[in-house]
């Protein structure tokens, strides 16, 4: 039995397993470390006694069924040289068929009566379902437990013994993952446990180490989920530790106090304010400026509907650090959404503070004269608002005094991308970040862990709002004709109107948009494109004379700005666009949407999509075409967002019908800090839980010296990269 030494997670898999296994299993899944692989959790548990509905299984599927050898057959091929091994397994009620080809052999061990576990992907031969070459391991039928008396009680313990299923690839099985799992467990010593004692015991949870074992090796049902009900609270108890103690540390570090003063900057702007602020935006307002006069950096997300005004809060935040010689950087995730964040500002700040506080705008589209100038105003802090795209990330781009960072639609941008603008202060700047997102609370404690979250859930008075429908062309084909002409009842009023599509054309899906969800049970077929809906909604004769232009990410910034100016000004009709309208356009004449092939879109894209109309005093009605199936996940999506404009709703909804990994956004670091076992909605309570633990922890003892399990399973769960992960976000 190989020594794991003091650290025996953190040994190498290699000293356990022996070079190929471990080489095997790190091409697979990444694994290096006994602690790594350990981690490796079954995706569910078969019965050895408990045979699976082979009647249930779905073309095109790939699958690890238990069943029983019901009859073998092997046959000469007449087209060919060679034969033809057929093997049907059954499980009572419906029969799959195993084919082999040249590999008679196979018939030793394939015989009736034979029980196993058969893994492949379903495919169809002439009406039958059948697996071509599957991987397979038979259960010993000279095990004791097997050919014992069938009434025994350990006949009958052997029959109930849960069977690990683990995520699997096509080299390497989940039968040869759990023997390796076996080797792994037969020589890891016992390991400290990070949760402290007194939390276990409130909680019934099993100690770390033996509830690795009934993790991979349970002897009954109950084994594995109190495994994984320990497991899963060590992870959110280890992933909030780590965001909790971020917290802290930003805290410790200092940052120049900005507070209004009476007559400043700020009062002159409210008193031109040709409304009053909603009570969530006075609210949410207080705890930035609560926030800006500390003496350490606000690190807080604003999230909220779109249309609730976060634009306004953040102008306010920014005047405040103006009042005091500060610079503010506004940085956008698109050039026609810092085009559109520069307008509102100036529109907002009138000609007076506007000429004082000299707004600038810095992209990379610009040409050199007026990157120049943008250049010089923010070096020599003449300018005290600078909006811009990533192009404010240059190394050639200096502030004189920076105060405040605003991050519009934080997850467009990557972790080293709002880090190098953050790091442009001579100390620490403010970072305030919004969202139109919303964002439930535990996948805000989880993601934005280290960010204080304020939520503006109102809507300015004056907003028409906006009615939402399904078009379904798989029940109703003939509705489509009905898209367009409701769309020139719009424009008979004088109204302007937005058509939405997932691709730019044949050859290219606009990359700002949201990918379909993984698993997704939609029809593949090609998606509508922009040039070519424009060009055929050209000749359509209810739609004549009317001025339709198109809008998408391969036009230059010029050329967009043209567009988006003129549609503004309500000099087009129609604007055929992909996602690139997201967030931040602001017409409201806009009245009607039409999103073609909606289902290609997430939940919260839609609802995104839909804010963009209804913005004025005319209502808005979005219709959402969509070729996809009733019952499918596809059509669940769009039915969703056509039921409710509550925007925290569909975000839970949007959590549901979403891959977790979608959840917590992509990675844009090497590590692993996805989540395992742990689910952000289905575990809230517990992540709640395990926030109050670790802040209880943490505020007597921040590096956890009185913790050191908890410090090492800090360290093993976050790698550097995942560390500067938590720490910029």
């Amino acid at each position: 039995m190989p020594d794991l030494g003091p650290a025996p997670l953190d040994a190498r898999l290699a000293n356990v397993l022996g070079g190929r296994t471990a080489g095997a299993v790190e091409k697979a899944f990444g694994y290096r470390t006994v602690g790594e692989f350990l981690e490796h959790a079954p995706r569910r548990y078969a019965e050895r006694g408990a045979l699976t509905a082979l009647d249930s299984l779905a073309i095109g599927e790939s699958v690890t069924i238990v069943a029983e050898v019901v009859d073998v057959r092997e046959r000469t091929m007449r087209a060919r040289r060679g034969s033809i091994l057929e093997a049907k397994i059954g499980d009572g009620k419906g029969l799959l068929t195993l084919t082999f080809f040249n590999q008679g052999w196979r018939t030793k061990d394939l015989v009736p009566g034979a029980r196993g576990i058969f893994s492949g992907k379903v495919g169809d031969y002439r009406g039958a379902r059948q697996l071509a070459h599957p991987d397979y391991e038979l259960f010993d039928r000279d095990d004791p437990r097997a050919t014992a008396d069938p009434e025994s009680e350990e006949a009958i313990r052997f029959s109930r013994q849960p069977i690990p299923i683990y995520p699997a690839t096509s080299t390497l099985t989940s039968w040869q993952i759990a023997k390796s799992m076996a080797i792994v467990l037969d020589t890891l010593p016992d390991v400290p446990d990070p949760i402290p004692g007194r939390v276990r015991t409130r909680l019934d949870l099993v100690p770390f180490r033996r509830a690795l074992e009934l993790l991979h090796r349970p002897e009954k049902v109950a084994d594995f989920k109190r495994a994984q009900d320990a497991l899963r609270y060590r992870e959110a108890f280890v992933l909030q530790t780590a965001l909790v103690q971020r917290r802290i540390a930003a805290r410790a570090t200092a940052a120049t106090p900005r507070t209004a003063s009476p007559g400043g900057i700020l009062e002159r702007f409210d008193a031109t304010l040709p409304f009053t602020l909603t009570e969530d935006q006075q609210s949410v307002g207080a705890e930035i400026a609560h926030d800006l006069a500390a003496d350490w950096p606000m690190h807080r997300l604003v999230q909220g509907e779109v249309g609730s005004g976060k634009t306004l809060v953040a102008i306010r935040a920014m005047l405040t650090v103006a009042e005091s010689g500060g610079q503010s950087a506004l940085i956008a995730p698109t050039e026609v959404l810092a085009a559109q964040h520069l307008r509102s500002i100036v529109k907002f700040l009138g000609p007076d503070l506007a000429g004082e506080l000299r707004p600038v705008i810095l992209t990379g589209s610009q040409s050199t004269d007026e990157r120049r100038r943008a250049l010089l105003a923010a070096a020599s802090g003449s300018s005290r608002l600078v909006v811009g795209t990533h192009a404010l990330l240059g190394d050639r781009v200096d502030f004189a005094e920076l105060g405040l960072v605003v991050v519009d639609e934080q997850h467009r941008f990557g972790v080293e991308q709002r880090e190098a603008l953050r790091t442009k202060g001579v100390t620490p700047p403010h970072v305030l970040v919004l969202t139109a997102t919303p964002i439930p609370r535990t996948v805000a404690m989880t993601v934005f862990g280290d960010l204080d979250v304020s939520t503006i859930t109102g809507l300015p008075s004056g907003r028409a709002g906006v009615e939402t429908f399904t078009v379904p062309l798989a029940e109703h084909p003939g509705w489509e004709s009905r898209i367009w002409t409701r769309m020139a009842e719009e424009l008979a009023d004088g109204r302007q109107a937005f058509v939405v599509c997932p691709a730019i054309d044949d050859a290219h899906t606009e990359d700002d948009g949201e990918p379909d969800p993984e698993g997704d049970d939609a029809p593949k077929r090609a998606p509508a494109t922009v040039l070519a809906t424009a060009a055929r909604m050209r000749t359509m004769p209810v739609l004549a004379d009317r001025r339709i232009e198109v809008l998408h990410g391969r036009m230059t910034s010029e050329e967009k700005d043209r567009v988006m100016t003129s549609f503004a000004a309500g000099g087009i009709d129609v604007l055929v666009a992909t996602t690139v309208i997201e967030v931040g356009v602001d017409v409201p004449n806009a009245s009607m949407m039409a999103v073609l092939d909606a289902d290609r879109f997430g939940v919260s894209q839609l609802h995104q999509l839909r804010g963009r109309i209804g913005r004025g005093q005319y209502a808005g009605v979005c219709l959402l075409v969509t070729a996809a199936e009733a019952e499918t996940t596809s059509r669940e999506r769009v039915d969703a967002v056509s039921a409710s404009d509550d925007g925290f709703e569909l975000a839970r909804v949007d959590l549901e019908l979403r891959r977790e990994g979608d959840v917590l956004g992509e990675r844009q670091s090497g590590g692993r800090s996805s989540l395992n076992l742990l689910r952000v909605v289905e575990h809230a309570d517990l992540i709640v839980d395990a926030r109050e633990e670790a802040e209880r922890v943490l505020e007597p003892d921040p590096q956890l010296e009185g913790h050191p399990a908890l410090r090492e399973a800090l360290a093993r769960r976050l790698d550097e990269s995942d560390a500067a992960f938590l720490g910029k976000n």
